[in-house]
């Protein structure tokens, strides 16, 4: 397959959206219970756009197969940021997600954080599959956390240095 993999800019929003939202209305992945919009995207984007990065894989066609961001997280050290991952269902192990990990840790690197944090569902194999394959080490795992659907269920938070 050949794959593209660039930033994210506005004009990608709305189908970055519907591949989130597919994810979300399956459920069992992400911590996101509701559906987004473009808009809700764009405001993701405005959040801290000197420190975050957001990238699309997409194939020859333009159809976006998959995105992932980086950005700063309050909870988080400065030091640190945050990764997101979404692929697009049934695209999974072929290596989009490998190819947006290269270019977001480059892009973490560029912004000059030292780890990248990823908080993932404990009931999320394949989520914890992925960054576990990537050299992501579990540091904390957070217990009974409500997801807003009524629910609940633990995380993991995994490390990956950049050094």
């Amino acid at each position: 397959m050949s794959l593209t993999v660039r930033r994210a800019g506005a004009l990608d929003v709305r189908p970055m959206a519907d591949l989130l939202n597919a994810i979300i209305r399956k459920g069992g992945t992400t911590a996101f219970v509701e559906d987004v919009t473009g808009d809700t995207l764009l405001g993701w984007f405005a959040l801290a756009p000197e420190r975050s990065v957001w990238h699309i894989a997409e194939d020859t066609g333009g159809e976006i197969l998959g995105f992932q961001s980086i950005e700063p997280r309050g909870s988080l050290p400065p030091e640190a940021c945050d990764i997101a991952t979404f692929v697009k269902l049934g695209q999974t192990g072929l290596g989009i997600g490998s190819k947006l990990f290269a270019a977001s840790t480059e892009a973490a690197r560029t912004l000059g954080y030292r780890w990248i944090n990823a908080t993932i569902r404990a009931d999320n194999e394949s989520g914890l599959t992925y960054y576990q394959s990537r050299g992501f080490e579990d540091y904390a795992r957070h217990k009974d956390v409500a997801l807003g659907n009524g629910l609940v269920v633990d995380r993991v938070s995994k490390r990956y240095d950049l050094d």
